[in-house]
């Protein structure tokens, strides 16, 4: 059953040359940058992809988008059945005026689930999440290890129907990165959970994918099986260094 579908879609923005406000008033200094250009695919329920590519290939842009913080130029994405999208990302869905406790309510509000249902689950990202006292202090005060502790505990625990990974896996200690890990491990193989993964490390991408996309350029230049994928991305970014 396809429960995502990402149909030619593209997504562009305005820079501003040199970082001049008054730019914003002169169209000779304002550009354009084509993030995303006419990417389709579709996800299965229960697969979970991977998204690989250098910085700058639109990874990242490709997955606010379908988490809804960008609307695309061109194209359209169907997500059936009015699911449940979580996204971890750093930087991305917090307000950082609120407690670290105060975002958990209002990130499971933005899911869509009532308070009864985030107390339940409350005192179990809490726990996973480490933070100890500091879930009851602002997240501007956070550190970014903090920061993607809280964002991966509420994301697994409230149960979203597809989650999209931006590098969470790769930030934080090293005991954190393990026990996360296996969480996702655990989820993917328990609990037939549909995900999405951007990451720069192609060995956790092999163990945990099924198939793989490789972005470049905001274009999709290979996807398919992820063996053969990575092989050629890796082919790719060694010639590259040559």
């Amino acid at each position: 059953m396809k429960i995502l579908k990402v149909k030619n879609v593209s997504l562009s923005y305005k820079t501003i040359e040199k970082n001049d406000f008054k730019a914003l008033f002169s169209l000779k200094k304002v550009t354009t940058f084509q993030a995303l250009k006419n990417i389709s695919f579709s996800l299965e329920k229960g697969e979970v992809l991977g998204i690989i590519g250098q910085n700058g290939s639109g990874k990242s842009t490709l997955l606010k988008t379908i988490a809804n913080v960008f609307s695309p130029n061109e194209g359209t994405i169907e997500i059936a059945n009015n699911l449940k999208v979580g996204l971890l990302s750093l930087g991305t869905g917090f307000d950082n005026k609120l407690t670290g406790y105060e975002n958990i309510y209002l990130s499971g509000m933005l899911y869509g689930y009532n308070k009864a249902y985030i107390d339940s689950k409350l005192s179990q990202i809490i726990e996973f999440s480490e933070l100890e006292d500091f879930i009851y202090k602002p997240v501007s005060t956070y550190s970014s290890g903090m920061y993607s502790k809280l964002s991966f505990s509420i994301a697994v625990f409230l149960e979203v129907d597809i989650l999209l990974i931006d590098e969470v896996l790769s930030v934080g200690d090293i005991h954190f990165k393990e026990k996360s890990y296996n969480k996702i491990t655990e989820l993917i193989k328990k609990e037939d959970k549909t995900v999405i993964v951007v990451s720069h490390s192609t060995s956790m991408i092999e163990e945990l994918c099924s198939r793989v996309i490789w972005l470049h350029d905001g274009k999709v230049k290979m996807q398919g099986e992820t063996t053969e994928v990575i092989k050629q991305y890796t082919k790719f970014m060694k010639n590259l260094k040559k």
